[in-house]
């Protein structure tokens, strides 16, 4: 068929040679769009109408342009445009403007050229132009001149256009959302596509999911015949506000009106369950999905990694090799994930060499994903390697890299690899901020704390209600209660987990009373304790031994259902018991407890340590198993029974006890302190008398001991 094509047009250039009209070319230069070889017979025919002087007619140029711009030659189009030319008409303009707003729609020639052809005398934008225009102005958040643009339209006439009012409803909802829904409100033609821009626009904002939702009802309601695109878009609204009625609602309509055909809206519904912990109806929409793609399983893998159903993740990634499905980048971030559920270093490795064999290497997503998994797993070594082998580094990156060494239990690291960052042109967002932050308060250094407070004051982040809430964390693990208060006062916005850090502030240390004060005044303020809360208060309590204050806000919290009860928060009051000596109430409480809820290795110790300072041998027995049970590999259970019964002069039981952690390998972590010297962060171990410090420090420590021996015996 091309064959005969060819022929033709050979036989109409000699016959255009002879005594071709100006239409001819016209049609010549559309026919050849249609050939594999469109260029060279687009040139053919260029040379004979440059013969023949056809091109001195403007219509005949502008096809060539065209030609030429829609054959991928945007240089010739220039050249046809710059000097064949010397009378433009509108479509000269339009399809210039249109060449290279459709091949890069952030053009900056393309813009010139508008503004160009704007400031000349009766040039007139055909609706395509136009709406490639309104879209690049979109695309370069350039609102003022897309704002011109449409008052443009309107003085001429053609602003009632459905496609391009739909073109500045996406340009609106970009900016101001009142704007685009005032234009929404105007449009006596709304087409399906008009609809989905607003429902998709709202489903952006979680603030205004429920408008989305209530517009797609509109749609439906006038009639309008929904497509794929506005259903992944009411979904995605209901994704956010996790409104899985609504979302089985919405599936129910899909299934009616037939439209689950386009895999994305399986694909989404699958995203909607798995979002709202609906795994069984997530299941179900992922089997009936005929022809699955890659999206549709790693949507589900995605799903069950979120959920924590890591063993059923790990049995449908091996059903996706099975289908012979390639793993792409989101899948391996996904394995990923897995890895620092599991804490598997192994798998990490193996990941990462699928990630090599599959040429992801340079992906930032997923080499951000492998330093997160490798600190995670305390393979720091091999997460600083990956991060010192990236020639570039996102804000992401840095903020993994420096998450990871805080993670490790290496603030300084952490410090030092975002003093590195300060130096390059990557400013550090909000999740950056919270974990210098967190960096800071492992170092307790309250140089270094009011050093990044400074920073989060001249980023302008300091005033978030999160990042607010970290500072105020931070003081407190520093000691500075009076800083912690400064900062809590200066939050415009609190909300529940602001309040819940300052309660836990002032216990952690040792305002008791202060914490359930702050309780009465969070109430006040509208706010409802949460379980966080009330940890906080109860743990405040413990601390500072307010036993029945402590049993009087469980009660309250509790018994009056403000607050549903965990296993953390009987643990607290056990552990508050314990502490008091209570420890047949604390037994009592644990027996009580009802099958749902097993006290944790956490109460457990708190009633074996209370044994051991009370000398109460009989409960300590009791505990002791359970304490080894729930955490055989943890040195504590295995000391607080070896001082119990050695307080009790049971030596051979307080013997038995450290030859099962020898025999066992249980690593026993020393306690430690933190002295900064010289900006550096000393750690002195318990029982170690070696130390790298100057003899002139060692002497001063040793004298301070020796005091501290005096008083004692005074």
């Amino acid at each position: 068929m091309r064959v005969k094509w060819s022929g033709c047009i050979g036989r109409r250039l000699r016959e255009l040679a002879r005594h071709g009209k100006s239409q001819d070319v016209v049609r010549l230069l559309r026919a050849c769009l249609n050939l594999s070889s469109s260029t060279r017979n687009g040139e053919s025919i260029h040379a004979s109408v440059v013969k023949q002087g056809f091109l001195a007619f403007t219509s005949v140029a502008n096809s060539m342009m065209d030609f030429y711009a829609k054959s991928g030659d945007l240089g010739s189009a220039l050249l046809v445009f710059n000097y064949c030319i010397p009378n433009k008409d509108s479509v000269s303009w339009n399809v210039i403007i249109h060449a290279h707003l459709h091949r890069s729609v952030a053009s900056p020639r393309g813009l010139c050229f508008f503004n160009q052809a704007w400031a000349a005398s009766g040039f007139q934008p055909n609706i395509s132009t136009l709406v490639l225009v309104i879209q690049t102005y979109r695309y370069l958040r350039a609102f003022e001149a897309g704002r011109t643009v449409h008052a443009s339209t309107i003085r001429a006439g053609c602003s009632t256009v459905t496609s391009l009012q739909n073109s500045l409803l996406s340009f609106y909802a970009e900016f101001q959302m009142q704007l685009a829904h005032n234009l929404f409100d105007e449009m006596t033609d709304r087409d399906v596509i008009s609809w989905t821009v607003m429902v998709a626009a709202y489903a952006q904002t979680h603030e205004e999911t429920l408008v989305a939702l209530e517009l797609f009802r509109r749609m439906v309601d006038s009639g309008i015949k929904s497509d794929g695109q506005s259903v992944v878009s009411v979904l995605k609204a209901c994704s956010k506000s996790k409104a899985v009625r609504m979302g089985e609602s919405i599936h129910g309509f899909v299934i009616s009106r037939a439209l689950g055909y386009d895999v994305f809206v399986p694909n989404s519904l699958i995203d909607l369950y798995s979002k709202c912990n609906h795994m069984d109806s997530s299941l179900r929409v992922f089997r009936e999905i005929p022809e699955k793609n890659v999206v549709s399983w790693n949507t589900f893998l995605s799903g069950l990694v979120q959920n924590e159903m890591h063993s059923e993740a790990l049995t449908l990634f091996d059903s996706m090799r099975k289908a012979g499905v390639e793993s792409d980048e989101v899948t391996l971030v996904n394995l990923l994930q897995l890895c620092k559920s599991f804490l598997d270093p192994d798998q990490s490795k193996l990941i990462h060499s699928r990630i090599l064999r599959r040429g992801f290497e340079l992906n930032q997503l997923v080499t951000n994903s492998l330093i997160d998994a490798y600190a995670s797993c305390n393979l720091i070594t091999h997460a600083w390697n990956q991060f010192s082998n990236l020639k570039t580094r996102d804000a992401v990156t840095w903020s993994t890299m420096i998450a990871g060494f805080t993670h490790c239990g290496m603030p300084d690291e952490a410090i030092a690899v975002f003093r590195e960052m300060s130096h390059t042109t990557e400013l550090p967002n909000a999740v950056t901020m919270l974990n210098l932050l967190e960096a800071c308060s492992l170092s307790a250094d309250m140089k270094r704390s009011r050093c990044a407070h400074g920073i989060a004051i001249r980023r302008g982040l300091a005033s978030d209600v999160v990042v607010g809430t970290a500072i105020l964390d931070m003081y407190s693990k520093c000691g500075s209660i009076g800083s912690s208060r400064k900062v809590f006062d200066l939050i415009p916005h609190k909300n529940v987990v602001t309040w819940s850090a300052i309660i836990a502030a002032y216990g952690m240390n040792g305002f008791p009373n202060e914490a359930l004060a702050l309780l009465a005044e969070m109430k006040a303020c509208g706010l409802r304790p949460n379980q966080v809360t009330a940890l906080s208060l109860l743990s405040a309590c413990s601390h500072g031994g307010l036993v029945e204050e402590g049993i009087s806000l469980f009660e309250e919290l509790i018994w009056d259902h403000e607050v549903e009860p965990c296993l953390e928060h009987y643990s607290c009051l056990i552990d508050l018991l314990a502490r008091a000596g209570k420890v047949d109430s604390a037994m009592n409480l644990i027996r009580k407890l009802h099958d749902g809820l097993k006290p944790g290795a956490s109460a457990w110790g708190a009633l074996l340590s209370a044994c051991r300072n009370y000398e109460n041998y009989e409960f300590g027995a009791s505990a002791l198993p359970q304490v080894l049970e729930l955490e055989p590999s943890g040195s504590a259970g295995y000391l607080l029974a070896s001082n119990m019964y050695a307080s009790g002069h049971s030596w051979v039981d307080a013997t038995k006890m450290r030859m099962l952690a020898k025999e066992g390998s249980v690593k026993v972590i020393a306690g430690y302190s933190l002295v900064y010297a010289n900006g550096k962060a000393c750690k002195f171990l318990a029982g170690d008398k070696h130390h790298s410090l100057s003899d002139e420090l060692q002497f001063t420590i040793q004298q301070l001991h020796s005091y501290m021996k005096m008083d004692v015996a005074c």
